[in-house]
């Protein structure tokens, strides 16, 4: 596609980079019909409420009905939404997305009565109906998921207090990001050239990238300054919010907060702590690639602000978006034919929204309803970083693709749990395929540090942000008190635990917790770092295995949330309940740290 220093508008953008939204529907009119049908669908299941434990007849019928509602009010909101993003100053999606959004509260608001009468059947009575009503066992799983949380479920009167208490309980976070995005300001500092500009956390990132250390060092000294000023209104956001998770875990009888928080999906608190230990075994590693970058940026004091800056140059590795295309295909060839004709058919039959236009939501995204093909926003721009964004993007696309393909509506989602490794994996076998084609010696580097540093930022890096999370609710359920001055101790001694003897941990790095809105979502940044290890782990076993492994993973793929996280990874050939999945990752980043050693020793 021609590029010009304007954005185009929407309608100057050529059709074959643009996603085909009328696979969905044809027209806003057909959207329009299906509204209606929404609100039919709605107003029926209303009329069930109270009855669902009468029958197992009544109970197959509400669950099938929620079923095809909830199926047609995903395609009406995901359409709406998808429009929107394509220009978000159209007025007409605006005001469809609004009305979408105004329907999914009703529909949510009509169906929050079925899981609260579920879990009023007693247990012998649910079996009883599922081995004598014809159909109902295709809902086995989804009952006893539910039935699952029986234990943690209160009376009808405490579940409705828990209910009011919610939005008191979600304050800390809420004040915490009205002062982060809002209320806080930085200062001006001197940037490459010379002049002051304002610091933003948007620039803060650019800042750190900034081939210049001085003005690397002003920002970040800038940036935790003024964090510095709010540290004890944020230790009390955040405590509050740890306090919280902790009422919310004793309160529904679960041994523990984190205990509470893996539930969920069915994780055992081993996978959580094999994280922890295992990266905390491999640390020597981590400290080998910070000596690294200490010699290749020839500095005498490596601090936290040199962290960020690239230690190759950059490389003239211009990616067309076509060619980006050919190469990913290539790459994913150890998958075999079918996903390599899904993949083909996704690039060719309008899943993929190309480049950016004005007024286009940013940034990338896989989507789609269960009764369409997925969809993929992109705004690709012509270099490596894009490259791999859509190599991920379209991981995500073809894992819904067989999730839907394959399985009910019911069990056609996965959970959160498993959701990276599909778009982890794809990266993964992209590095290879270009280590393996690349001769060049500084674009082989270029790429050897782009993975290095992926794994530090999404292993070691989140690894460390759940160790401090398990830390500071450990302390709280101990009834010993959280202050700025004792999580800056508690986050300063990982800190240099996990960038070991060559880093400088500036003081003002002990400050970098009151800046993570992730601590607000308590225990969920491990999921990072297990995904890419199970990613890592499993295109080990394709590229070695070949076929027996790429239909282990396949399978996976088709399976949507049929069973639990884990247990469908088992059947992948990962079993997260044991390091070993770590462990294999870490090897894959000693090797590529190895050959990154190498090529400097030569240079």
């Amino acid at each position: 596609m021609n590029k010009s220093k304007t954005l185009p508008k929407r309608n100057e953008v050529p059709a074959e980079f643009k996603w085909r939204l009328e696979d969905m529907y044809a027209s806003d009119s057909d959207w329009e019909k299906d509204v209606q049908t929404v609100k039919q669908l709605a107003e029926r299941i209303a009329t069930q409420k109270g009855k669902l434990g009468s029958s197992g007849q009544q109970l197959l019928e509400t669950l099938r009905l929620q079923d095809e509602l909830l199926k047609t009010l995903d395609q009406v909101y995901v359409y709406a939404r998808m429009r929107r993003d394509e220009d978000n100053t159209n007025s007409t999606y605006q005001a469809l997305t609004d009305r979408a959004t105004t329907l999914s509260t009703q529909v949510y608001g009509a169906i929050s009565y079925i899981q609260p009468e579920i879990l009023g059947i007693p247990q012998e009575e649910l079996e009883k109906w599922l081995k004598e009503v014809p159909g109902l066992e295709h809902y086995r799983i989804l009952l006893e998921e539910i039935t699952r949380f029986k234990p943690h479920t209160l009376s009808a009167e405490e579940e409705a207090i828990m209910a009011n208490v919610s939005e008191l309980a979600s304050a800390p976070s809420k004040i915490y990001g009205m002062l982060n995005n809002a209320d806080i300001k930085f200062p001006m500092i001197t940037d490459e050239n010379g002049e002051e500009v304002e610091l933003t956390k948007g620039r803060y990132v650019q800042f750190m990238e900034s081939k210049d250390r001085r003005v690397r060092r002003e920002a970040f000294e800038a940036l935790y300054a003024t964090y510095g000023k709010h540290r004890n209104t944020i230790a009390a956001s955040l405590t509050s919010a740890v306090k919280a998770d902790v009422f919310y875990a004793r309160t529904r009888k679960y041994p523990s907060a984190i205990y509470a928080a893996l539930f969920a999906d069915n994780v055992d608190l081993s996978v959580y702590d094999n994280l922890i230990s295992t990266i905390r075994e491999h640390l020597p590693l981590m400290h080998r690639y910070i000596a690294l970058r200490k010699k290749m940026l020839a500095v005498d004091e490596l601090h936290m602000y040199d962290l960020y800056v690239p230690i190759v140059p950059e490389v003239d590795m211009k990616i067309p978006y076509e060619q980006a295309v050919e190469t990913i295909k290539e790459a994913l060839k150890p998958l075999g034919d079918e996903y390599g004709s899904v993949l083909a058919e996704g690039f060719s039959n309008g899943w993929v929204d190309v480049y950016e236009n004005e007024g286009k939501t940013s940034g990338a995204y896989s989507w789609g309803a269960y009764t369409s093909h997925p969809y993929v926003l992109m705004n690709y721009q012509d270099n490596v970083n894009n490259m791999f964004t859509l190599a991920h993007e379209m991981g995500h696309a073809l894992h819904s693709y067989y999730s839907h393909k394959e399985q009910p509506y019911t069990y056609s989602d996965y959970k959160i749990f498993v959701a990276e490794v599909a778009s982890t994996l794809n990266e993964a076998l992209l590095m290879d395929h270009l280590l393996e084609t690349t001769t060049d010696k500084q674009q082989r580097m270029y790429l050897l540090n782009y993975y290095l540093e992926q794994f530090r930022g999404t292993v070691f890096r989140q690894t460390m942000f759940a160790e401090f999370e398990k830390l500071v609710h450990a302390k709280t359920e101990q009834e010993e008190p959280l202050t700025a001055d004792s999580l800056s101790e508690l986050y300063r001694e990982l800190n240099v635990a996990y960038h070991g003897s060559d880093m400088i941990v500036d003081k003002e790095i002990d400050l970098e917790w009151a800046r993570i809105p992730h601590f607000y979502r308590n225990f969920y940044v491990y999921k990072y770092a297990t995904g890419f290890s199970a990613a890592t782990s499993l295109a080990k076993q394709i590229l070695e295995e070949g076929k027996p492994a790429v239909d282990r993973y396949l399978q996976f793929l088709k399976s949507g949330s049929s069973d639990y996280p884990l247990e469908l990874l088992k059947k992948a050939g990962v079993d997260m309940t044991s390091p070993e999945p770590i462990r294999e990752a870490l090897a894959v980043f000693a090797k590529r740290l190895e050959e990154m050693e190498q090529l400097i020793g030569q240079a």
